[in-house]
């Protein structure tokens, strides 16, 4: 009876082995940012690298919970997107915007391209898009000193996306008449601060001031513009600038498309997708 018993066990514990060994390790655990817009665009890179299918919406914002197949049985965690390099260290991998990658000094392993669906853009309250301060600032920002810097400065992880850059001054604007004035712009602190730096330099040429104000969320810097308190920001793209607006009633308008930032698929654990599909 020992002897059968013993024998039983051995094949019990046989069987756990082989049934374990075809089984993945750990589990996929793939962080997304939690925003509609990004959310959407997270999903769709991992479509494209076939690791989903998705149901389609009616306003095109998947989030998690249109998954359609989920063949590698992969979790899904929603995270705000300034803190997805946070969590980088807990799951498998993450889908990071650019902007936040940079700022962690992240290497993607997978990008989704050039894609200039989703420029980022300097926006104001309508009514102020004709303003000589605000064609100031554009003509500014459309300089061939900020194309340079962006070239230079983040080696196409941002890739510019002004059209026909000039000098930075625009022949139609008084800027005797605006010499002295302050334009504040909100901003997030990377790229978007940075690249404003350089449209500083051109506007401090005709003594005007770009103060530029850092923000570390994505409602603020909208909000101080509805309001009043800036003028201008950057640091979102266009989809969730129409979102924004359409959920809480704000006023705010584009009056440039200055870059674009690929979304990539960061890692410390792999540094492919093969091993989530194998």
């Amino acid at each position: 009876m020992k002897k059968l018993l013993s024998v039983l066990l051995v094949l019990v514990l046989l069987v756990s082995t082989l049934v374990s060994c075809g089984q993945k390790a750990d589990k996929t655990v793939i962080a997304v940012p939690d925003d509609a817009t990004n959310e959407n665009r997270a999903l769709n890179l991992l479509v494209a690298q076939g690791l989903i299918t998705l149901n389609s919406t009616a306003d095109g914002l998947a989030t998690v919970r249109d998954i359609k197949d989920n063949p590698y049985n992969i979790e899904f965690k929603e995270v705000v997107a300034a803190q997805i390099p946070n969590v980088l260290k807990d799951v498998t991998c993450a889908v990071i915007n650019a902007n936040y990658a940079i700022e962690a000094k992240l290497t993607p392993f997978i990008t989704e391209g050039t894609d200039v669906s989703y420029p980022n853009i300097v926006c104001v309250k309508e009514g102020n898009e004709n303003t000589d301060l605000a064609k100031a600032l554009v003509a500014a920002v459309n300089s061939t000193a900020v194309q340079k810097y962006i070239a230079d400065t983040f080696k196409g992880a941002v890739v510019c996306d002004l059209v026909n850059p000039g000098d930075g001054f625009d022949p139609a604007v008084d800027y005797a008449a605006l010499a002295g004035q302050t334009i504040k712009i909100a901003a997030s602190p990377t790229p978007h601060a940075e690249i404003l730096k350089a449209a500083k330099d051109v506007l401090a040429q005709k003594n005007i001031t770009l103060q530029i104000i850092e923000f570390e969320d994505y409602v603020q810097p909208n909000t101080v513009v509805e309001e009043g308190e800036c003028f201008a920001n950057y640091f979102q793209h266009i989809p969730y600038l129409n979102d924004f607006n359409a959920a809480n009633g704000t006023h705010i308008v584009s009056v440039i498309a200055v870059h674009h930032e690929p979304m990539g698929i960061y890692s410390d654990k792999i540094s492919s997708l093969d091993s989530i599909k194998k």
